[in-house]
């Protein structure tokens, strides 16, 4: 027996549309000024964010593909590919004799703060300058519940989410 789609009727077919659009408007305009400012990427750009909050400025490997929701041969690619411009190294785990750790480097940390100031400056103006203190508690909130509903409110914390 065939169950009919559950097809989105007018308003949220438009409420979809709305969001898709948004959302893909921002990321291709933070993704296009990161590049023309500091030539990283967008996923580039959180690899070295993630690396220059932690602890030591380093992170397991599992974890850091983790915070970034990127499968482990992706992050893999990308730490060579930052290892290789002097950003970021890899060594060995003190905790774990098979794991690795991504280490930020000075030159690595050097490239977040220059990559840093006009980023935030981005995502202020092309998102929170745009929203009333109320919409942005709305958005959160409704990120926070599209996410949970995506993947588990345990990963969600163990990713850095806050809890409520």
């Amino acid at each position: 027996m065939t169950t009919e789609p559950r097809w989105l009727d007018d308003e949220e077919q438009r409420t979809w549309r709305s969001f898709l659009m948004a959302s893909r408007l921002l990321f291709d305009r933070l993704e296009q000024d990161l590049k023309q400012d500091t030539d990283l990427s967008f996923a580039y750009y959180e690899i070295l964010t993630r690396l220059s909050e932690a602890p030591g400025r380093s992170m397991r490997m599992a974890d850091l593909a983790a915070a970034c929701v990127f499968d482990r041969s992706r992050l893999s690619h990308a730490i060579d590919r930052l290892a290789r411009d002097g950003w970021v190294r890899r060594v060995p785990s003190p905790s774990a004799p098979r794991g690795q750790l991504a280490e930020l480097t000075d030159e690595g940390m050097e490239k977040v703060r220059q990559a840093a100031r006009n980023h935030v400056e981005q995502v202020r103006s092309l998102l929170f300058d745009r929203l009333t203190r109320e919409q942005q508690t709305a958005l959160r909130e409704l990120s926070e519940a599209l996410a949970t509903g995506i993947i588990d409110k345990a990963k969600l914390m163990s990713l850095g989410w806050p809890s409520r």
